[in-house]
């Protein structure tokens, strides 16, 4: 068994090679790469120095080396990138730093710190001049070692290894393989046999779609054409570019949606992966803190892989409140008992590790993952300090687990110029991009080391070179594409290299976004290209009578909301006990109550931070703050007797209290915030305590009185029983609710029903009075109803609406006349529904409509204002509410 040894470049062309020497039964060939041989050679364990520890070594020593005129920036996030690049390009040169530090201040800066990385590295881990100078003395064994050497799909060699290689051929075969490629000036001068060939002559297309998607797009739209008339087979096809960056995300969309094998050479994002996105959202707990959220989205993505969640149950995030932000370590242990849970001790630890943030990132995610997690999380520590996990994850990739040699690839230009596929298809021939503009380096400026010298081999002369190859060594068909615009729609300039081509071509071809293709790439975007065929789908029916529907103004169809008379569902609802809330929403926005309470949508709560509470949060707030100060005062002296002082004080112990539980159990606005709105609500909630009727004496004060049914929220006494059910005549509605403070006379014989508002009080007049306001306010009529139906007849009712921010208290004249008013219209309403009418209604798509989401797109111009005539005439008579002062 004779011994070769085949020299390569890229992943893809060690695989192809593999696969080719498998399929040939070429038993004694190895097949290496350039650093793999020169290692080889210079045996005792000698590892070429790749960027990964480079990198890792950077961080290592950066913080203790004195590295003169450039301590001043070694902290900045660019430095360890930026020294990575500069010592690739100084090494792969052959150029001495310590030898010419003399030479400039910069020079020796960087010589000490090459000085300290070498120091820190294992002994057996070398720079490419070292590798290559201890494999030259070694170099009489490496006709016994490797036989006879082709170097194959390269078209140049860094100057660091060209002594090597020229050495090589006084002692063994030596044959460079160029093909059709371009022969490396400096070959001429050494023994190395040159094996060339005439460049192909494939058939060669130009043509430019709108955007990078787009010509992604049209890339699987030309594979699948060639496949499926059998043209090439798939390991035969293969498209590239040198901005891969710019494609990875579409083609992975795309190649899902196509059910296409197609192979990604350079590796896929390991955040494409389940394992990658298990690291990112523990890299976002421990950079971002402590959250429900968070916590749950790294359970979820690591309980399938070992680690430290591999013992939790399945549904033990159920003893998470769903409102609860447990953005802070002493809310996790308030909430969690490890007595009342099994799992409670390891959790509690997982937090506390958590907590540490990035100064334990390391022992963090050694303790919490495990597997290939567990290594894509060591990886993304050696490329940069833990305040950059997030970006060092994004950079790292992993293998897809796709063979090529059966598989269309998808490769960077320089991985297909060594390894050449029949078909071929170039993205992005865009200037600026194919070939790339080549920048002087960040550290080694041009005065300093001219880019000649430093830098031999610039990515434009590569990408041109790559181009060339690529087009010499197809033998089929080669397909040139760019893109007209970039994803802001700013135009773009062709590149250079398609103006010859183009030329020679005679072809180019402008392709439209929503053209029909001749082939299309998968399911979705056949049926797009045969509209007719679309058209016989029952889902495009559906939605074709849907889109008239919503366009027809004259009448409401099924898709605005009709469903049919005495509907199960509706009867259901309007069965159920309501409240003021529900109501309104009734009489304001029929399709609103039924999807609400018919169908159930809710709104998520929201368990993130806010940057400050909103109105429905504020109320709640000083709600709360009211409804303790209130019970605590009305306990010890009562209300009758409490000053401005007794009450501040009560206010300021219920604010103290409510706010301590909130920070457990909500989630609130940062610090300075949270301060300043619980300061507004404290005086929002003084005032409120502080205000009396002058003209009436009340005795007993209640908070938080239920009705109808509602649940009692404390185990004090009420002044009613809560069980009673409260109907208002005429409408056969029941309903049940909350009063927010109710005073009482010792007598019986007065009350005072208030409602507390902290948003702005309305605009009332003689023009304008404030009675059930269009059907927005309810509760002052409903609550003096449920108040009257409590305490009997002869009591006499007040009832107003207390505007804490404006301090100001609006008081319902004519409550029984409102009411009789209310039950009419909450009668056709009724009626309305049960025969059908779940249409929209006034408040539909308003700023405040929390299920807008449910209409068409940009309801409130064009939806709301098209079909409300319609709705309102199909409503009848309950929509005049809509109209009612």
């Amino acid at each position: 068994m004779q011994r070769r040894t085949l020299i390569t470049y890229g992943r893809l062309a060690i695989r192809d090679a593999r696969l080719q020497a498998v399929r040939e039964a070429a038993h004694g060939l190895e097949i290496l790469t350039i650093e793999q041989f020169a290692a080889r050679l210079a045996g005792g364990f000698v590892r070429t120095i790749n960027k990964d520890t480079l990198r890792a070594a950077i961080l290592r020593v950066l913080p203790r080396a004195e590295i003169g005129e450039l301590e001043a920036i070694k902290a900045l996030p660019g430095f360890v990138r930026a020294a990575v690049d500069t010592f690739s390009k100084v090494w792969l040169s052959g150029i001495d730093l310590q030898a010419r530090r003399s030479e400039h201040p910069r020079i020796a800066a960087i010589a000490c710190l090459e000085r300290a990385l070498l120091q820190a590295l294992p002994g057996n881990v070398l720079r490419p001049p070292d590798v290559a100078k201890l494999a030259l003395a070694r170099i009489a064994h490496a006709r016994a070692i490797f036989g006879d050497i082709e170097i194959h799909g390269l078209t140049e060699l860094s100057p660091c290894w060209r002594v090597l290689f020229s050495s090589l051929a006084a002692h063994t075969t030596m044959r460079w393989n160029a093909g059709p490629r371009d022969v490396p000036s400096w070959l001429a001068d050494t023994d190395i046999e040159i094996e060339t060939c005439v460049s192909t002559s494939p058939e060669v297309r130009s043509l430019s779609a709108a955007t990078a998607k787009h010509e992604a797009i049209e890339a699987l739209r030309w594979v699948r054409g060639l496949v499926a008339s059998r043209q090439a087979r798939p390991e035969q096809v293969a498209i590239a570019t040198t901005a891969y960056d710019d494609y990875d995300d579409a083609l992975l969309a795309l190649r899902s949606d196509a059910n296409l094998d197609i192979h990604f050479a350079h590796g896929i994002p390991v955040t494409a992966t389940r394992e990658g996105q298990a690291c990112a959202a523990l890299a976002d707990i421990i950079l971002r803190g402590l959250s429900r959220t968070r916590m749950h989205r790294l359970f979820r993505l690591s309980a399938a892989s070992p680690g430290a969640f591999e013992s939790f149950p399945s549904d033990w995030l159920q003893v998470l409140p769903a409102a609860a932000p447990l953005t802070r370590l002493q809310s996790w242990r308030n909430l969690i008992e490890p007595k009342d849970y099994e799992f409670g001790e390891a959790l509690l630890e997982i937090v506390q590790m958590i907590d540490r943030g990035t100064h334990g990132a390391r022992e963090t995610g050694e303790a919490l993952l495990a597997g290939k997690t567990l290594a894509i999380w060591r990886k993304a520590l050696l490329l940069g300090p833990p305040e950059s996990l997030e970006q060092s994850i994004e950079q790292l990739r992993t293998d897809d687990e796709l063979e090529p040699g059966s598989s269309v690839v998808w490769a960077p230009a320089s991985f297909l110029a060594a390894s050449p596929r029949p078909f071929v298809y170039l993205l992005g021939l865009n200037s600026q991009r194919w070939p790339h503009l080549a920048f002087e380096d960040r550290l080694l400026s041009e005065h300093i080391i001219p880019a000649s010298e430093l830098d031999p081999l610039p990515v434009n002369v590569a990408d041109t070179r790559d181009f060339t190859t690529i087009l010499g060594t197809t033998t089929e068909q080669v397909v040139l594409s760019r893109a007209r615009r970039d994803s802001e729609g700013r135009l773009l300039g062709r590149s250079a290299l398609l103006a010859e081509t183009v030329a020679n071509s005679g072809q180019d071809t402008y392709l439209r976004r929503h053209r029909t293709p001749g082939h299309a790439y998968s399911e979705s975007d056949r049926l797009c290209a045969r509209p007719d065929e679309f058209a016989g789908f029952p889902q495009a029916k559906m939605a074709g009578a849907c889109w008239k529907n919503w366009h027809s103004p004259e009448i409401v169809t099924a898709n605005d909301g009709l469903v049919r008379a005495s509907h199960p569902v509706v009867e259901a609802m309007l069965q159920r006990s309501q409240s003021a809330n529900s109501l309104r929403l009734l009489l304001r926005n029929p399709i609103g109550f039924l999807w609400r309470y018919g169908l159930g949508f809710s709104v998520p709560e929201r368990a993130e931070e806010p940057l400050n509470l909103d109105a429905r949060a504020t109320g709640e707030l000083v709600h709360a703050i009211l409804e303790q100060a209130l019970v605590a005062i009305e306990s010890d002296m009562g209300m009758a007797g409490a000053d401005e002082a007794t009450v501040a004080q009560a206010v300021e112990s219920a604010a103290e209290e409510i706010a301590e539980s909130w920070l457990l159990e909500r989630p609130v606005p940062p610090k300075a915030l949270w301060q300043k709105s619980l300061f507004d609500a404290r005086e929002q909630s003084k005032h409120g305590l502080n205000l009396c009727d002058e003209g009436q004496y009340y005795d007993h004060a209640h908070a938080e009185v239920p009705f109808g049914g509602a649940p009692a929220k404390s185990k004090r006494e009420n002044p009613w029983d809560s069980e009673q059910s409260v109907e208002i005549p005429q409408a056969g509605f029941f309903i049940r609710g909350y009063i927010d403070r109710l005073d009482l006379s010792a007598d019986g014989k007065s009350a005072w029903v208030r409602d507390y508002k902290t948003g702005k009080s309305p605009k009332v007049s003689d023009d304008h009075p404030f009675v059930l306001d269009r059907g927005r306010e309810l509760q002052r009529c409903l609550y003096a109803y449920a108040a009257r139906a409590m305490l009997g007849p002869d009591t006499v009712i007040r009832t107003s609406l207390h505007y804490l921010k404006d301090k100001r208290d609006i008081t319902l004249i004519e409550p029984e006349l409102t009411l009789e008013t209310l039950a009419i219209f909450l009668e056709f309403a009724r009626k309305s529904m049960a025969e059908g009418n779940c249409v929209i209604g006034a408040d539909a798509a308003d700023a405040y409509d929390d299920l807008a989401f449910a209409l068409p797109a940009n309801a409130v111009n064009i939806y709301c204002r098209r079909k409300l005539p319609a709705a309102r005439a199909a409503i009848g008579y309950a929509a005049g509410i809509w109209d009612a002062d």
